[in-house]
């Protein structure tokens, strides 16, 4: 096994189980895992003001934590959004800082009504960060950055948490 320091970034549209299936990924690589959201979470408790700054130093802070982590010899699982560049330069520095090895993952669900009923019964211990609507996730679907990146792709519509994570571990060869 390669012993070089991992960094694998669980991407796409909120509602798509990022999270979910990062700490599962974690649990199974003995890796840390960094929630974008819950790192927002502690910024907003803080008194940052709700918003793109806010997103931003989320970002930032996360990639700083991961940096540290993956020095120290630890795999790192962030979940994010990053639906843009500029979100995903901060892990490609994350990885050119630390010599670590950066998979991107995608999730999707491609039926819709899945998707929907997935956002609208979700329940996450996040008290500053605010839930998506289905219409938020719609309008953030049409500007979501296409990929220029390698990056793995699975399609989470019909797949058990298990199913997911064994498809990940599949498809990076670990």
């Amino acid at each position: 096994m390669d012993e070089s320091p991992l960094l694998i970034v669980i991407s796409g549209l909120p509602g798509t189980g990022k999270t979910t299936v990062a700490e599962r990924l974690a649990e199974e690589l003995g890796a840390t895992h960094i929630s974008i959201d819950t790192v927002e979470d502690d910024l907003l408790e803080q008194g940052f003001e709700r918003g793109w700054s806010t997103g931003v130093a989320a970002y930032e802070a996360a990639r700083a934590n991961a940096e540290t982590e993956l020095e120290s010899g630890r795999r790192v699982i962030v979940d994010a959004v990053n639906d843009s560049e500029p979100a995903r330069e901060t892990w490609r520095r994350a990885a050119r800082a630390t010599g670590a090895m950066l998979s991107f993952v995608v999730l999707e669900v491609s039926d819709p009504e899945v998707h929907r009923q997935r956002l609208e019964n979700r329940r996450r211990n996040l008290a500053h960060v605010q839930e998506p609507s289905w219409a938020d996730v719609q309008a953030r679907k049409e500007s979501y950055a296409s990929w220029n990146d390698a990056h793995v792709r699975i399609d989470v519509s019909d797949l058990t948490l298990d199913g997911a994570v064994e498809e990940i571990l599949e498809a990076l060869n670990i």
